[in-house]
């Protein structure tokens, strides 16, 4: 799968913090000092001037290069990187961070350092406010604060506020793996949708789904297609009833990552079938259609999933 370059990510994310956050968390202003703040900072620097100078970095500069991001992490910004220290890769499987470095994992190594990139400089004091912040990659990180922990897809934040030139760096004591799988071979890996993937299969979408996207699908459990009247699913995978049976699943799909809350404003948004997918906020949860949303926001490399209750029929 062809990934974006950095830069051209950043155009694509170069909305503000209170842009890409659903919601602001009940912190207290200054929360953010439970973390360690840097004993001295790099203002005239870039980001990868700084992590050079700070010596514990030496993975993540070799990784940065061999994934060709070098320019790109070096150019204006301004970008928040949470970086991962020497240790934090030491601790993947034995042998992960060698088969990364090879020419043909380029693609995977990309895709996980833009994960670990925020557009924009994005001090302690709001990541401590925010529920997520989105990865240049397209994905989101959710973000968590317990007892005085803050933590970030998963990873410890050690130190913040490192400022640079172009932006400010926040250590992290893992480092975060975006999902790689795409929407498909996602779906097919949850077990819960092995009907959809053979409509898929049936409709001849498999290759579109699988594409770079991104694409948002509002995706049908096998008990959702069994709610449909008998004898209805097995009419559709009928060779005669492909065209019906595409319409009926580009209903179910939107361009772009869509994620709930951003559903939830937008009220409603055009799906590949060319018909309007309503979105709402009923009993506290999200509906699309008159269908139930029983689990949102699986990211995945080439976009978004969310799993409902219901077929969705196109008038």
């Amino acid at each position: 799968m062809k990934l974006l370059t950095l830069t051209a990510a950043v155009a694509l994310s170069a909305a503000p913090l209170s842009a890409q956050c659903e919601s602001s968390k009940t912190a207290k202003a200054d929360d953010h000092r439970v973390m360690a703040t840097p004993a001295s900072y790099h203002e005239s620097k870039s980001i990868l001037e700084t992590a050079a100078a700070a010596g514990q970095f030496s993975t993540l500069q070799a990784a940065v290069k061999a994934a060709g991001l070098v320019d790109a992490l070096s150019g204006e910004g301004p970008f928040t990187v949470f970086a991962p220290t020497d240790a934090a890769f030491a601790a993947l499987p034995a042998g992960a961070i060698e088969a990364l470095l090879k020419p043909e994992a380029k693609g995977t190594l990309q895709n996980i350092l833009t994960y670990h990139v925020v557009s924009g400089r994005i001090g302690a004091d709001k990541v401590v406010k925010a529920d997520f912040v989105k990865g240049l990659n397209g994905q989101r990180l959710g973000i968590e604060i317990n007892e005085g922990t803050v933590m970030i897809g998963g990873a410890k934040v050690v130190t913040t506020d490192i400022q640079c030139s172009n932006g400010v760096i926040h250590v992290i004591d893992a480092v975060m793996l975006p999902n790689t799988k795409d929407i498909v071979d996602t779906a097919v890996e949850n077990g819960n949708f092995q009907t959809l993937a053979a409509a898929v299969k049936t409709a001849g979408l498999v290759e579109a789904l699988k594409g770079e996207g991104p694409l948002t699908v509002f995706a049908p459990t096998d008990e959702a297609f069994a709610k449909l009247p008998e004898g209805t699913v097995e009419a559709l995978l009928l060779p005669e009833n492909r065209q019906m049976l595409t319409d009926i699943l580009l209903y179910h799909v939107v361009a772009g990552r869509v994620y709930g809350g951003e559903a939830i404003k937008a009220e409603s948004a055009a799906s590949l079938q060319g018909g309007a997918l309503r979105f709402r906020f009923l009993d506290g949860g999200l509906r699309v259609n008159d269908a139930k949303v029983i689990s949102s926001d699986l990211d995945t490399a080439n976009g978004v999933i969310h799993v409902i209750d219901s077929v969705l029929l196109p008038e």
